[in-house]
Parts: structure tokens; sequence; C-alpha cells
């Protein structure tokens, strides 16, 4: 079966191999810092679902040319996109996020910026911004929703209602913003047609999407409930059931960032098979061929 893949749109776009680079702006999360709780998301780690992201210590131009030597042997003469990846990357003083932005932007060798965030801290002075930065290069945000089942986002506390995310895709369309959403496939107590329902309902808003493995880390509420048994992680064989089912239903126009993901290993408590991540893709890719 054939869909759009990120690597072949950013070829297309850009006439050149592009890779992402992972920065950490050294941003916090509402979820996190008490104005909305105190505890962060149920299944988010330590490094803010940035645990591959460079030293947020470091400035931005220090941070990109460390990741380009992190991924030079897999790159050749290409480009790339600068990536704030770490914690919620819209939840500062726009002066500063200005600052930080425009470092990144203007690196001779970056083509674009991806902005991971929350739909809930797009304000209006931050849409202005990213207004004005997207005429200098193109801009990708990205939306952590996870899920559209309210129960399920109250459950992972999400912190936000559904109403939201459609404002901010809305807020970022009408400035001609790409938006990318995260799904999560494998939250507890969600069937596969509940995850299936997640990604019809944003395949009519989104640009992009990814689709993430649910994963247990240790030091997460998430990994107390896993070790209390009240829920188990998919099976390889069940998430790439449920990964052929999200790709028939995917449109051709929404371009497929990721069709899973893998979280730092040494924090892994499961699923366990999600660690090999060449069998993850060889057996994925396998199973998609055969659609």
């Amino acid at each position: 079966m054939k869909y759009t893949s990120l690597n072949q749109y950013l070829q297309e776009r850009f006439g050149t191999k592009v890779y992402k680079l992972s920065l950490d702006g050294g941003f916090t999360c509402p979820n996190r810092d008490g104005k909305l709780d105190n505890r962060g998301c149920i299944f988010c780690s330590k490094g803010g679902s940035g645990d591959f992201a460079e030293d947020r210590e470091k400035p931005i131009p220090e941070q990109i040319e460390l990741a380009k030597n992190r991924v030079s042997k897999k790159i050749k003469n290409g480009k790339y996109i600068a990536y704030f990846q770490a914690f919620t990357n819209t939840y500062a003083p726009v002066e500063r996020l200005r600052k930080l932005y425009t470092q990144a932007i203007n690196h001779k060798d970056v083509v674009a910026l991806s902005i991971g965030t929350r739909p809930d801290c797009l304000d209006d002075d931050i849409i202005a911004l990213l207004e004005e930065l997207n005429k200098i290069k193109p801009i990708f945000v990205e939306l952590g929703l996870q899920t559209t089942n309210e129960e399920t986002a109250k459950y992972i506390r999400r912190g936000y209602t559904l109403n939201v995310y459609d404002r901010a895709v809305d807020s970022l369309h009408k400035i001609g913003i790409n938006v990318v959403t995260h799904i999560i496939i494998g939250l507890p107590g969600e069937s596969k047609e509940d995850m299936l329902e997640s990604v019809k309902y944003v395949c009519e808003k989104t640009d992009g999407i990814k689709l993430q493995l649910l994963h247990i880390l240790k030091g997460t509420d998430l990994e107390q409930e896993y070790n209390a048994k009240k829920f188990e992680a998919l099976s390889l064989d069940e998430y790439c059931d449920i990964i052929c089912d999200c790709l028939k239903i995917i449109p051709k126009n929404i371009v497929i960032h990721r069709l899973t993901g893998d979280g730092a290993k040494k924090d892994l408590v499961a699923p366990l098979w999600s660690a090999d991540k060449k069998n993850v893709l060889n057996t994925l890719n396998k199973r998609i061929n055969e659609i």
C-alpha cells in the first residue's frame, strides 16, 4: 500500500534529503508548572518527550551544530529542519520565542522550523509571530492531541478539550501554517475503533499526522498504572494490525510523519519489543506491503 511519507514529502518540497534536528529551547509545560497541573501528562517522561533532543543549556546555534554532527553519517549534503521538541515550545513570552526561533531559522542549513506544542498555548501574539516567521522559511506546528476521546483525554491529564484543538488548527491554517497532529496508539481503555476514530477525525483537519506507539516509561504515572496491571501494552502484531487499518483511512494528501516511535531504552518499561527498532520497522513494512 502506498502512502505519503515524510521523506517523500520533504524530498519533493525541498529538492534534497532533509533531516530533523531535535532541539531543546528550555521550556516547561502548563501541565507541569502548576498552571493546569504539576504532574504532567500521565505518559510523559521527565524529558518532556524530548529525550533525544540536545542539551537545553547550550545556545540554539550550538545545539544545531551538535545535532548535525550526530546525524552526519545518515545525511550528506542535505538540509535540516530545526525541531523544537521538548516540552511545550510556545509556552513562553513572545520575545523569548522570537529570539530562539530566529536563531534557528537564520541558520544557513536550516530550511524550516518544526515546533511541538499544545493547542492551548497559541495565543494571538504567538500566532502573529508564527505568521511573521512563516514568511521567512516554512513553519510546521506539531500539536499533541493524542486522542479525540474526551474520557481518555481526562485520564491522561491532557488538560484541554477537543474544541481547543479545532480552534488552534483553524488559527494556524488561516496564516498558512502546516499542522501536524500527534495521535497515540494503545492508550489505556481505548479500543481499536476509538483509535481509528481519532485518526479519521484529525484527517479532516490536519496536514500531517504522527502515529505514536504508547510507551510506558520509568518514572511516569503510567508506569504505576501498568505495574498495577490496570492495562496491557500492545503486542507487535496488534500494533501492526492497527497501523494497517489506520493507513486504509488516511487520505493520500495527509503526510504521515511517523508510523511508530521509540522511547529511550534506559527508561523503557513496556512494550519491550519496541526497543528493536529495525525489527519493528521491517515487520511494519512487510505488513503494509501486504495490504
